[in-house]
């Protein structure tokens, strides 16, 4: 890639850190409360990644507000000891900060829940912008939230690239005209995310500094 590319926007959860056990974890404690022994682990695997709105909705839409409230008190009660960073993330994008490329969030997680994973993780002092669920009214892959993140940043669409591990993030991309890479790592796997032609994909994030040329 040529070095027109001056910001980098991250989804967070399964991105930058590892939170897939936290998330297994706490719909399975949810749906077991609600619905027992019906659930599986894999069952819970096409959650990842929507709203807990639009997760919650497609199996009960009469007890959302109780099931969203139950995952989060649950989920928060074992962030810390479930949630850690994938490799190479931190010097990734520390590496990014030191070199001056506008950083931001974007996730569907609540705005205090980002911001716990990023400062159990150290990330938090290298982005100026989070854009979260509660900052906007539609989610991606509405182009809402990175548009949101790149006029806070003072950004062109045309200047960035959106970094994921999900189809939202892939489509959110291509919708508010960036380019879009999308992770290996994810937990639905390489082949998943490449069904979705993100222009790169990355195996490790250390990746992402060759595609930017750095």
């Amino acid at each position: 890639m040529n070095n027109k590319i001056t910001t980098v926007l991250f989804d967070l959860d399964g991105t930058l850190i590892d939170t897939n056990e936290l998330i297994i974890t706490t719909y399975l404690h949810t749906l077991e409360k609600y619905f027992p022994g019906k659930y599986s682990r894999e069952d819970v695997l096409p959650f990842m990644g929507p709203t807990l709105h639009e997760a919650f909705s497609s199996v009960d839409p009469d007890r959302v507000e109780e099931m969203i409230m139950e995952y989060r008190t649950f989920n928060l009660a074992n962030h810390d000891a479930l949630v850690k960073e994938f490799e190479g993330v931190f010097d990734t994008v520390q590496t990014l900060y030191e070199k001056g490329y506008k950083l931001g969030i974007v996730t569907t997680k609540r705005h205090d829940t980002a911001l716990k994973g990023l400062r159990l993780t150290n990330l938090d002092q290298f982005f100026e912008v989070i854009v979260a669920l509660d900052h906007v009214k539609k989610v991606k892959p509405d182009p809402e939230p990175i548009l949101n993140a790149l006029e806070q940043l003072d950004a062109k669409p045309s200047e960035t690239i959106m970094v994921g591990d999900n189809y939202h993030d892939i489509l959110a991309g291509k919708n508010a005209g960036t380019k879009a890479a999308g992770v290996s790592w994810s937990i639905k796997g390489r082949d998943y995310i490449a069904k979705y032609e993100p222009d790169y994909i990355l195996d490790h994030m250390h990746d992402l500094l060759k595609i930017l040329g750095e």
